[in-house]
């Protein structure tokens, strides 16, 4: 038997859970039998996202003695898009070049 713990994390708390798996069980297998399914309804099983050691893994990565298996939450945003959404508005504000989108002259 190996130790391993499973983590989520919301913005305001996060829940840890340390569980004991037989040598070759898979990240995902973990999950499943830490519990943390029950205990945090936010987590959806069909669309399960797991880091170790924040790495993003495979759910059939197995996993070693002291791994810390995350479970992700799905982005709320498109990265590239906030992106796009921050430069067009510092262009409207005139914090950035319309034309070139580099920094405006003062």
């Amino acid at each position: 038997m190996i130790k391993v713990e499973v983590v989520f994390a919301l913005p305001d708390k996060a829940t840890t859970v340390t569980v004991d798996v037989a040598e070759g069980t898979s990240a995902e297998q973990v999950v499943l039998q830490s519990g943390i399914l029950e205990r945090c309804p936010e987590i959806e099983p069909t669309d399960l996202s797991l880091g170790i050691w924040n790495r993003t893994v495979k759910l059939h990565q197995v996993v070693k003695e002291g791994d810390r298996i995350e479970v992700y939450r799905p982005l709320i945003a498109d990265p590239k898009e906030a992106r796009r959404r921050r430069a067009d508005k510092a262009k409207e504000e005139g914090r950035a070049n319309k034309i070139t989108g580099g920094r405006a002259k003062a």
